[in-house]
C-alpha cells in the first residue's frame, strides 16, 4: 500500500484548485491548501476544513514560505483576463516569483512540482490545433502579456531548475475549463453567459462570435493533472490538457440560452486586443503518455454547471475586480 503523501496546492481555494484539493483529500493524501483569496472563495473549501488530512493557509505565493512536502501543484495565479489585467505587475510577480518560490521549496525538499501553465502561452495561434511543439504568437507588450509572458517565463524557470538542479518537474498547459465553483464574476465566457442568462440579461459576445474555443469540464481536467503528476518518470511535459472539440462563441451562447430557458437576447461588443481567434488543443501527447482524454461532453458539463449556478446566491459573491 502506498504511503500517504503531503501535498501542497497553491491557489487551492480557486475553481480548479478546490476540486483538486477535494480529489486528493478523498484519496487520503495529506493536503495543504495555500491561497491569498484574491479571486478565490473560502466557500470553495469550507467543506474540507473539518477533514483531518486538510489544512488551509492564507498566504501570497509571491513571498517565500517554508513547508515540508512531497508534491506541489502550483495553480496560484488569476486566470481570467479581467482579473489578471486588473493588476498586471502583480500578475507577472505571481507567475515568476511564485514559480521561483515553489521551485526553491521543491529543490530543498526533494519534492515533485507541477506547473499549471496555460494555452495562453500560444497567444493568437498561427498553427491549428496547437501542439506542444508550437512556440506561439504572443504580443509581449500587449494587455494580455502580463499573463501570457508570465506563464512562459514560469515554464522557463521550471525547465532551468530541472536542468541545473535536477528538480522533479511537470508542466501542463490548461485550455479553457469550466464547471461548478467557477466564480460568477470571473469574466470567463461560460460563467458570463450562464450568469447573464439566469438573471435575464442579454448575453454579451465580444466580436461577431465566430471565434472558437474548446471547453473542458473540470472533472476531466483534474483527472489529467493527477495523471501527469503521477505519470511516467521520464515525461515532464509540457503537455496540453483540454477538450479538442471546437465550438464558436455564438454556438456556446445559443446552447446556454436553450439550456437555461432564458428569454435573453445576444448583444455584441468590440473584440478585446490580442484576443485569440481560434483555440483548440492537440492532445496526441496526453493520449500517448497519460492515456488521458476528456470524457464529459459540453452538453453534460453545461447541465451540471447551470445546475450549480442555479443553487447559489449571486448576491453572496462579489466581483474580485472592476474588470469582469
Amino acid at each position: 500500500m502506498a504511503s500517504t503523501q503531503r501535498i501542497l496546492v497553491t491557489g487551492g481555494a480557486g475553481f480548479l484548485g478546490s476540486h483538486l484539493c477535494e480529489r486528493l483529500v478523498d484519496a487520503g493524501e495529506d493536503v495543504i491548501c495555500l491561497d491569498n483569496f484574491f479571486t478565490s472563495q473560502k466557500s470553495n473549501v469550507v467543506h474540507l476544513l473539518d477533514r483531518p488530512n486538510f489544512e488551509l493557509i492564507r498566504h501570497d505565493i509571491t513571498a517565500p514560505i517554508w513547508l515540508e512536502v512531497d508534491q506541489i501543484y502550483n495553480l496560484a495565479c488569476p486566470a481570467a483576463p479581467g482579473h489578471y489585467q486588473f493588476n498586471p505587475i502583480k500578475t507577472v510577480k505571481t507567475s515568476v516569483l511564485g514559480a521561483i518560490n515553489v521551485l526553491g521549496m521543491a529543490k530543498r525538499c526533494g519534492a515533485q512540482v507541477l506547473q499549471a501553465s496555460t494555452s495562453e502561452i500560444y497567444g493568437d495561434p498561427e498553427v491549428h490545433p496547437q501542439p506542444e511543439t508550437y512556440r506561439g504568437n504572443v504580443n509581449p507588450v500587449g494587455p494580455r502579456a502580463c499573463y501570457d509572458e508570465g506563464k512562459r517565463a514560469a515554464e522557463t524557470l521550471f525547465m532551468d531548475y530541472h536542468r541545473m538542479n535536477r528538480v522533479k518537474i511537470r508542466i501542463i498547459r490548461i485550455f479553457n475549463t469550466y464547471g461548478p465553483r467557477m466564480h460568477p464574476f470571473d469574466g470567463r465566457v461560460v460563467s458570463n453567459f450562464i450568469r447573464q442568462a439566469l438573471s435575464g440579461e442579454p448575453l454579451t459576445i465580444f466580436g461577431d462570435g465566430s471565434q472558437t474555443r474548446s471547453f473542458c469540464y473540470r472533472d476531466d481536467l483534474v483527472e489529467g493533472m493527477v495523471r501527469m503528476m503521477n505519470g511516467p518518470v521520464d515525461f515532464i511535459g509540457p503537455v496540453n490538457l483540454g477538450n479538442p472539440t471546437e465550438f464558436t462563441i455564438r454556438s456556446l451562447a445559443e446552447q446556454v440560452i436553450e439550456r437555461t430557458g432564458t428569454k435573453s437576447e445576444i448583444i455584441h461588443e468590440s473584440l478585446p486586443a490580442d484576443d485569440p481567434v481560434r483555440r483548440r488543443p492537440d492532445i496526441t501527447l496526453a493520449k500517448e503518455k497519460l492515456a488521458w482524454e476528456p470524457t464529459v461532453s459540453l452538453h453534460a458539463g453545461l447541465a451540471e454547471t447551470i445546475r450549480w449556478f442555479k443553487g447559489i446566491k449571486i448576491s453572496e459573491y462579489r466581483p474580485p475586480t472592476p474588470n469582469y
